[in-house]
């Protein structure tokens, strides 16, 4: 049948989240594959330095983002555009994780869960929205995580801006149908970024945050999985991925 993969040499794309783990992971993945990159976070220097590991790909840009400001997100797009060209991928690869017991009352934690998770989510998709829309062509794909699909002890209001991520991207899905935009979810189980490690409630980490044993997801299995969604012919949406460690079946 031969390869039904689409190129993606000369597509421009805004990833966040972009410093570190998935987020840097799909940065590499996408050079590699000839897209213009406009890549964001949070934390400068790790961005830049993610930036210029891209060798001598294609042209690329760091911009320090923090997508819970509504004026940055629209400021990272408006960059892009000017420098790259017309946005035709967003990966939302922004995200927080942490592992908390609800009667302990991390509310600090809680808070900044669904600030980048919820709230971030919205401010990147009402900045490359009309564009894609006006232009009728463009992809939105984001990293979503086996949370929005069952709950789990000690990740309660994470599991709930995954709930969040999963429902606004079907109705987003649903809206726009026929007018050329795809919304992808990927939804990784466990993958070796080191976000748990940002947890503050040592007794939720001690009761549902310690390691399984099983060999985790490598941050470049979801990217893989990514570049898949992305490069699919023009007529072809894939909706969903779940990719999970073998030995950790959802």
């Amino acid at each position: 049948m031969g390869d039904r993969r689409e190129s993606l040499r000369g597509r421009v794309a805004v990833v966040t989240g972009a410093s570190s783990g998935i987020g840097a992971a799909v940065a590499r993945a996408l050079a590699d594959e000839g897209v213009g990159l406009a890549l964001a976070a949070r934390r400068a220097d790790a961005l830049r330095e993610v930036r210029d590991g891209l060798g001598g790909g294609p042209d690329s840009i760091a911009v320090p983002t923090d997508v819970t400001d509504r004026e940055q997100v629209e400021a990272l797009v408006a960059r892009a555009e000017a420098e790259l060209g017309p946005v035709d991928v967003l990966v939302n690869c922004a995200g927080v994780m942490y592992y908390t017991l609800m009667r302990n009352l991390h509310e600090d934690d809680w808070r900044r869960t669904v600030d980048v998770n919820c709230t971030g989510l919205l401010h990147c998709l009402a900045a490359v929205l009309p564009g894609m829309l006006e232009r009728g062509r463009g992809h939105i794909l984001t990293i979503s995580s086996d949370a929005g699909r069952t709950v789990f002890p000690g990740l309660a209001v994470y599991s709930g801006t995954k709930f969040f991520v999963e429902a606004v991207c079907r109705g987003l899905r649903l809206e726009t149908a026929g007018t050329g935009l795809r919304v992808t979810t990927v939804q990784p189980g466990n993958v070796a970024t080191g976000l748990a490690g940002h947890s503050h409630d040592e007794e939720a980490l001690a009761a549902y945050g310690r390691p399984s044993g099983a060999r985790v997801l490598d941050p470049d299995d979801v990217a893989a999985a990514v570049v898949y969604a992305l490069a699919q012919p023009a007529h072809v949406a894939v909706n969903e991925v779940l990719v999970e460690p073998r030995d950790e079946p959802a």
